[in-house]
């Protein structure tokens, strides 16, 4: 399977910019996309907490309307993943949890990332309601992340490994992103002698094709030389904040 390039577009002006994927809008129903370095949103943000909570109680009614609810974890770099059957309306923030999925309109998925990637995920051709998002650092791939998420998306829905859908957007890219031989090791099972760069969108897509993913889209962008646009933890050694990931259904 031949991954295809798909790039998020600018959308919205000033502090409100933000990245979305319009063919996810298009075919499947689904606002996808991702905030820019104008705004942090790290759940540890050192800014003042009153302004970090109005900047997600805004989040929803600026991504559109149809929102009411939204769910984000306080993450650890693991594959937990929380399944949501029912979401009531604001904001639910879960403990050690890195991943989304649900089928319920209204509800916002939301991870944080500064050159994680985000994985967005649905069902082929808009042909069911599920939907997910995860957060995929070297750790959370290497400790498999990506088949965690499609199990728990195939298995909600009913569904097989070909009718799910999956992009991984914006992260760094391996040219920005140099790791040792041990992370290397971990992340693609394989011996590695001496450091080198690491796509983490490219193992990701090995690793869902190996699975029989129907299709992958990769974006093109890089947190670390499109800096402009995105906050990159390896680029500012460690003194930028943090994205927000997001991907939902409006409610009609």
């Amino acid at each position: 399977m031949n991954p295809v390039e798909l790039r998020e577009a600018p959308v919205g002006q000033g502090n409100r910019r933000r990245y979305e994927l319009a063919p996810w809008r298009e075919r499947y129903g689904l606002i996808a996309g991702i905030t820019t370095r104008d705004q942090d949103f790290g759940l540890a943000s050192p800014a003042p907490a009153g302004d970090v909570v109005d900047r997600w109680l805004r989040l929803p009614q600026e991504v559109g309307p149809g929102f009411a609810s939204g769910v984000v974890g306080r993450q650890c770099h693991a594959t937990a993943i929380a399944v949501h059957r029912h979401v009531e309306p604001g904001w639910h923030v879960f403990d050690a949890t890195d991943g989304h999925v649900t089928s319920q309109p209204g509800v916002l998925l939301a991870i944080t990332a500064a050159d994680c990637v985000p994985v967005y995920l649905t069902q082929r051709g808009g042909g069911g309601p599920w939907f997910g998002l995860l957060h995929a650092g070297w750790r959370g791939v290497a400790g498999g992340m990506v088949e965690r998420g499609i199990s728990c998306l195939t298995e909600a829905a009913e569904c097989q490994a070909g009718d799910i859908v999956i992009h991984c957007g914006r992260s760094i890219c391996g040219a920005c992103y140099e790791v040792g031989s041990e992370v290397l090791a971990a992340v693609t099972g394989r011996p590695v002698l001496g450091s080198a760069g690491l796509d983490l969108r490219v193992e990701i897509e090995r690793r869902a094709a190996a699975l029989g993913i129907g299709q992958v889209s990769l974006s093109p962008w890089c947190t670390a030389h499109d800096g402009s646009a995105f906050h990159s933890h390896r680029r500012s050694r460690g003194r930028d904040g943090r994205l927000a990931a997001y991907l939902g259904r409006p409610s009609a």
